[in-house]
This record gives C-alpha cells, sequence and structure tokens, in this order.
C-alpha cells in the first residue's frame, strides 16, 4: 500500500508541474518545429543554385554550338575556295599545256618570214617561194587550229598589252601613237599573249606643234 501510495503520489507531482508550466510542452513544439525549418530554407536554396546552374550550363552550350556552326561554315567556305581555285588551276594546266612547244616554234615561222621576204625581191626563184610559201602557210594553220594567232600591229592604236615600242617615227599623214611598222610579230595563245609584238610607233606631234603657241603666249604676258 505505501508503494502504490508513492507512484500516485509522483504521477500527481508531474501533473501538477504541467499544469503549473503549460508553455513547456509548447516550447518543446516550437523547437521542433524550428529544427525543421532551416532544412526546408536550405533545400530550396540548394534547388536554385542547381537551376542557376543550369542556366549557366545552357548558356555556355549555345555560346559553343554557336561557334562550332561558325567554324564549320568558315571551313566549308574555304574548302569551297580551294576547290574552285584548283580546278582553275588544273584548267589553265590543260588549256596552256602547249605554251612551250609553240613558243619554240615560233622562231622558225620567224625564219620563213625572213626567206619569203628575201625570195620576194629575188626574180629567179618563183617556184622556190611558191613552195616556201606553201609549207609556211600550212604551217601557220597548224598553229591557228592550236589557238595561236598573229597580233594585229600596223594603223592599229598603241597598246601596251599586245604591242613593245622599240622605236618612235614622226609620220604626220597618221595619227600620233599609231603603229607604223612591224619589226617582229606578236601571237596569241588562246586569249593570253606568248610573245608581245615589236613595233614603231607614231611620234605625238601635235605636241611639238603646240609648244610654240604656248611660247607666245608667255611672252605676250
Amino acid at each position: 500500500m505505501s508503494e502504490e501510495k508513492n507512484q500516485f503520489d509522483t504521477l500527481n507531482n508531474e501533473q501538477t508541474k504541467s499544469e503549473e508550466n503549460p508553455t513547456s510542452t509548447a516550447s518543446e513544439a516550437e523547437i521542433l518545429a524550428g529544427s525543421e525549418e532551416p532544412q526546408n530554407d536550405l533545400s530550396v536554396e540548394n534547388k536554385e543554385k542547381e537551376i542557376e546552374q543550369l542556366k549557366l550550363n545552357f548558356i555556355k552550350a549555345e555560346t559553343e554550338k554557336k561557334e562550332l556552326q561558325d567554324r564549320l561554315l568558315r571551313k566549308v567556305a574555304e574548302f569551297d575556295n580551294y576547290k574552285r581555285r584548283t580546278e582553275n588551276e588544273f584548267s589553265n594546266l590543260f588549256k596552256y599545256a602547249a605554251e612551250n612547244f609553240i613558243k619554240k616554234i615560233l622562231p622558225v615561222v620567224d625564219d620563213f618570214e625572213r626567206s619569203l621576204k628575201h625570195l620576194a625581191e629575188s626574180q629567179d626563184n618563183s617556184s622556190v617561194t611558191d613552195g616556201i610559201k606553201m609549207i609556211y602557210d600550212k604551217l601557220l594553220k597548224i598553229l591557228d587550229d592550236q589557238g595561236v594567232k598573229k597580233i594585229d600591229t600596223i594603223g592599229k592604236p598603241f597598246d601596251v598589252h599586245f604591242h613593245e615600242a622599240l622605236l618612235q617615227k614622226k609620220d604626220e599623214q597618221q595619227p600620233p601613237h599609231v603603229v607604223l611598222d612591224e619589226l617582229e610579230t606578236g601571237y596569241l595563245y588562246q586569249d593570253k599573249v606568248i610573245r608581245h609584238a615589236k613595233v614603231i610607233v607614231n611620234e605625238d606631234f601635235h605636241i611639238e606643234d603646240k609648244a610654240p603657241d604656248e611660247t607666245t603666249k608667255e611672252e605676250k604676258l
């Protein structure tokens, strides 16, 4: 009986203390609740950091993608230019493949022209002249079939792209800077000058005519 009474007294004391301090239980609940709130804040903060990191990674990936696309476009453009340049080089190589051979033939043509000119001045070699002229015409026909043509000179305006002036003469019957005579024939191969024509060009005699007038004007002043 004494033990049961002691237990009963203990329970009554604890109940009395809890009734006297009702805030103690409430404070414990608040402490537990407060300990959970920082954990929730940390989880939200971590998620926000992860989102920001994902955004940065996405921006970086997009930048790298654009750089790779630009590099690819540049490489494609460079390859197209290289392909076009190579095709042009091969085209020119085949187009002008016989250039060196033709250059070697041209002196022979020159010799024919000199021989014909010499024989034309003689009256006793008409048959020889005709034979050489036939060979000469045949050779010119072969060259013409290969795309080799003579450059027009006499009576044409002097053009540095086709003519090489060796001398100047004064001929008032012809306009200034006109080719008066040809010393060596020039040739075109396809659309390329392989030898400039060596020519004699008419002087610009109008400048000499104007010189006295200019001096008289200065004297009058």
